[in-house]
């Protein structure tokens, strides 16, 4: 946040609203004041002026009427007249002149008017005509003066008028003098209420102040500082209830603190994968599960649609309608592998029930979806291995039964040979699905023990070429020496007695089949090589699942289950061995597997 400069500051606005305040008070009443002072000047002003007039107008009232009554020896009436304009001028007047019914000046103030006459002044003539005065306030060049004009009357009728100009510029020189002393007065008040707005502004602005520094420093997240409290009143008020929101404040952030910790790592440890959205879809979270599910980091694709992430834009138009979806399927598999994520679908909404988010969990369901497949595939292998036999069967008793087969005496012993071996190979595929299945379950023992291995392969060899009738021969690559495994010697003679089985069965008349023994560091490496068809590169690993077969229909006339090589692995893998295969299409197959060279472990059965 940025520093607040002065002329930003509430405390220059204090200033200035206290220093408006008394500059328009003082102004309001300096108007009001000058107003009346200057009405009040005036008419003190006019008021001596009339008091003169009046004495004046009945001087030379007397003086017009003795004019006509007194005889010629007496003074004449312009010297009287004269003599009175002469008496009763003062400084007061800047202009008197008596003027009579001929319009010609009898006296003035001034000697050069005396006997000149006046046609042009309207008030003048207006009192020698009408008998009315006149007064006014003019403009005489820069100066203002008040006008008077007076009929002079005998019997009412006017023989004279009296014309003066009095001065105002001494009223308004003072009132301009009064006026400089309230303008000095309003400065100086200006000037104190200016210093005593800052006093105030810094009372005012002070804990306010401080109160914005603690919510700047809240806002970085420190909780440990307080405001001073200056006072009970209202800002007193407000700093304690800072204070008091800053100890809630401090509380409720440790307290979100504490539970973003744990939905840190709540997230942080789910195997499975979180995205959370904003209310337009776009996505705003997203935990290292969900970015290794889905090949991405949050920082590529934050703010982008959740739709588009996770490839949906076919399934729903509006994110909103994830909610009634639920659940969704999304499959990522390309064409070297199967890959599927389960996408769970849930809404974030606010008190009033708007749409404000969704929160998708997404976990691999991969391997999930690979054990429902092989189930069904397995199920399907087993009822398709059961009815093969059983059909085979159903059609020979039926034909001894209700053919009369039974009575040919050379028929009846090939049906019923045919029925024996369905029946034994039928035996043999529910035999290798028990074994199976209690290796699943771990409830097959492995009876080891510390055995010399190099004669029982020997042995095992020995026996199928005794009873091998192809002619097939088997090279033997094994060390004149003593090795030693620990082993449960039938289960490693079920194994070898399955790859054999399979070699002899693939290998072609005169073919010849190689037996390996090679002594590794803590380990020995059996190898099986045979000459048959081979196996195609992409189905090699495929040999060891359950059922599986390369050549199907020559399985079958020779009588295989498809279970061998599985069981192989399961028991090789349970003595922490390894089994694999390499093949060429139409050089063979060789199958290796693996024993562990360790010693007896005390008190080991297992």
């Amino acid at each position: 946040m940025n520093k607040v400069s002065f002329f930003q500051s509430i405390r220059l606005k204090i200033i200035v609203i206290l220093s408006l305040f008394i500059l328009l008070a003082i102004q309001v009443i300096g108007t009001y004041f000058g107003q009346k002072l200057e009405e009040n000047l005036v008419k003190t002003h006019q008021s001596n002026v009339e008091d003169r007039l009046q004495v004046l107008e009945n001087n030379l009232e007397d003086a017009f009427k003795k004019e006509r009554s007194e005889d010629e020896e007496e003074q004449t009436l312009q010297e009287e007249v004269r003599e009175i304009t002469e008496t009763y001028s003062s400084d007061i007047f800047s202009e008197l002149q008596v003027i009579d019914s001929q319009f010609r000046v009898l006296g003035s103030n001034s000697f050069d008017m005396v006997g000149k006459k006046i046609s042009g002044n309207s008030s003048i003539r207006l009192a020698l005509v009408h008998g009315q005065e006149d007064d006014d306030i003019r403009r005489n060049g820069r100066d203002r003066v008040y006008v008077r004009t007076l009929p002079i009357t005998d019997e009412g009728v006017a023989v004279g008028a009296i014309y003066s100009e009095a001065s105002l510029e001494g009223v308004y020189d003072q009132l301009q003098d009064i006026n400089e002393i309230f303008v000095n007065g309003t400065i100086l008040a200006v000037v104190i209420s200016i210093i005593i707005g800052i006093l105030v502004a810094r009372t005012i602005t002070k804990p306010i102040t401080e109160m914005r520094k603690q919510a700047m420093g809240m806002a970085r997240g420190d909780f440990s500082k307080k405001v001073n409290v200056y006072g009970q009143d209202e800002i007193g008020q407000l700093a304690t209830t800072f204070n008091d929101m800053n100890d809630r404040l401090k509380l409720a952030n440790q307290t979100t603190e504490e539970e973003r910790r744990k939905l840190s790592s709540v997230l942080s440890n789910m195997s499975d994968g979180v995205i959370a959205t904003d209310e337009k879809g776009n996505i705003t979270l997203m935990n290292d599960p969900a970015a290794h599910l889905i090949g991405v980091t949050l920082y590529e694709v934050k703010g982008q649609p959740i739709k588009d992430i996770l490839q949906i834009e076919d399934k729903v138009v509006d994110v909103k309608e994830l909610e009634e979806v639920g659940t969704l399927t999304i499959d990522f598999s390309d064409e070297e592998q199967l890959f599927l994520i389960k996408a769970n679908f849930s809404i974030v909404q606010d008190e009033e029930g708007n749409f404000m988010g969704l929160i998708t969990v997404i976990s691999d369901v991969t391997e999930q979806e690979k054990v429902d497949r092989e189930r069904k595939e397995f199920v399907s292998n087993v009822s398709h291995e059961l009815r093969t036999p059983l059909t085979t069967m159903r059609s020979y008793l039926e034909a001894l039964t209700d053919g009369g087969a039974w009575e040919d005496k050379e028929l009846a012993p090939q049906f019923l040979q045919v029925t024996q071996n369905e029946t034994e190979r039928m035996i043999r595929l529910v035999n290798d699905l028990l074994q199976l299945s209690k290796m699943d379950h771990k409830e097959s023992a492995m009876y080891k023990k510390r055995i010399d291995i190099i004669p029982v392969f020997n042995h095992i060899l020995d026996r199928f070429e005794m009873n091998k009738t192809e002619l097939i021969h088997v090279e033997r690559k094994i060390p004149d020496e003593r090795i030693f495994v620990w082993v449960d010697q039938d289960k490693i003679t079920q194994v070898i007695d399955n790859i054999m089985s399979n070699a002899i069965k693939y290998s072609p008349e005169g073919g010849k089949i190689t037996f390996q023994v090679v002594k590794e560091p803590h380990r020995l490496r059996i190898s099986i090589s045979d000459q048959g068809l081979g196996i195609a590169r992409e189905k090699v690993d495929k040999i060891f699942e359950r059922f599986y077969r390369v050549d199907k229909a020559r399985s079958r006339e020779l009588g295989g289950t498809g279970l061998g090589l599985a069981i192989s692995r399961e028991i090789i893998e349970a003595h922490h061995g390894h089994i694999w295969a390499s093949s060429k299409e139409g050089k063979g197959t060789t199958i290796y597997f693996t024993l562990p060279l360790r010693k007896r472990k005390r008190g080991s059965r297992k």
